[in-house]
């Protein structure tokens, strides 16, 4: 059985992760978003962990899970051939601070939200930002 205090430890953890879905769009578009991910933040998706295209008639997902206990700033905007959606899901601090680190390197648009009671999940479209301009986003 565990203990209080180890229960708090592992919620808290928990509460620190964020789920994040990446479909519908170009391998090339999914790299540079989890590349900027991992700049911002621990996730469980190594540099090498390229993504493939595995069939061609039916959509393909790519999945991470970012820790966002500790951030880092992404330096600058990261291009995209096209708008990427990302579905985000975790606890409401923790897919804020998602969300304002993407706004580093992207345009950040909050497309849907589906809250619940410790947990919110969140459609996010992002796109290429002008270099010009500092972190935008949209609600």
């Amino acid at each position: 059985m565990n203990s209080i205090k180890e229960r708090q430890t592992e919620e808290s953890l928990h509460g620190q992760e964020v789920s994040v879905v990446i479909s519908g769009c170009d391998t090339g578009d999914a790299r540079m978003v989890f590349d900027a991910l991992r700049a911002a933040f621990t996730t469980d998706r190594a540099s090498v962990d390229v993504p493939e295209k595995l069939a061609e008639k039916r959509p393909t997902a790519w999945v991470a899970t970012v820790d966002v206990t500790e951030g880092r700033v992404v330096s600058g905007p990261v291009s995209l051939g096209a708008p990427v959606s990302l579905d985000v899901q975790g606890g409401y601090w923790a897919v804020e601070r998602l969300r304002r680190s993407l706004a580093h390197a992207f345009d950040v648009q909050v497309v849907g939200t589906v809250s619940g009671d410790q947990e919110e999940e969140v459609r996010l479209r992002l796109r290429s930002r002008p270099e010009s301009h500092g972190p935008a986003t949209e609600q």
